[in-house]
């Protein structure tokens, strides 16, 4: 009951957030955007975060030219809270478009923030995307993830994303894939339906088990 109390609060919120949306704003010569959702489950690299319960999640975003920061936030199960601060570069060659940045994951247990650096690369796919992510952990110097990624339009609302990734630690590794539909019901309000996966036994990990997660989403 708890469960489908907060979701439904996660829900009313978004949606009171889409509704009220409005451009993104201008500030200092860059764009300021915003996002809110609300998921039923906070999944990161195919481990819950939220112990399978619900999250309510936010950031905002500045951006000037191939330059961008920004900062995200969302309740998780093994803290107060998860804020995640980052910054980077997006430059461009051709059809490329390239991500070299910086995250750092701060909670309110110092013993768990770590700073990643960021080298991504994405490219147009006929009407869709194709693109590749490295993640170095330099807190935890031999942890790394790895990933490749696509998106494509099945319709003008409606469509198709998912990735396959690889993360790396001391003496061990794991593969994990998500894959999903999201719908846009307006220019600013979405709902995604996603199906997440590792190739850790259940027996090993309940966190990392496979499960489907539906979010609603608010961007503006």
């Amino acid at each position: 009951m708890k469960k489908m109390l907060l979701a439904a609060t996660a829900l009313i919120a978004a949606t009171a957030f889409a509704g009220s949306a409005s451009a993104t704003t201008e500030f200092a010569g860059g764009t300021i955007s915003y996002n809110v959702s609300a998921t039923s489950d906070y999944v990161f690299r195919g481990f819950t975060q939220t112990d399978g319960d619900p999250a309510i999640q936010g950031g905002v975003d500045y951006s000037h030219g191939m330059f961008y920061v920004g900062g995200w936030a969302s309740n998780v199960d093994f803290a107060d809270y998860e804020l995640d601060l980052y910054a980077g570069v997006k430059p461009t060659y051709k059809d490329f478009t390239f991500d070299l940045g910086a995250i750092y994951y701060n909670y309110n247990d110092k013993a768990l923030d770590s700073t990643e650096l960021k080298a991504a690369v994405s490219h147009p796919l006929y009407k869709g995307t194709i693109g590749a992510a490295y993640f170095h952990n330099v807190d935890f110097d031999d942890t790394n993830y790895y990933e490749i990624n696509a998106s494509y339009p099945l319709t003008s609302k409606l469509s198709v994303s998912g990735a396959l990734g690889e993360q790396k630690a001391t003496g061990s590794k794991y593969t994990t894939g998500n894959i999903g539909l999201t719908y846009a019901i307006t220019p600013v309000f979405a709902i995604d339906g996603r199906f997440s996966d590792t190739n850790i036994p259940e027996a090993s990990s309940e966190a990392a088990k496979s499960r489907f997660i539906v979010s609603v989403k608010a961007a503006f």
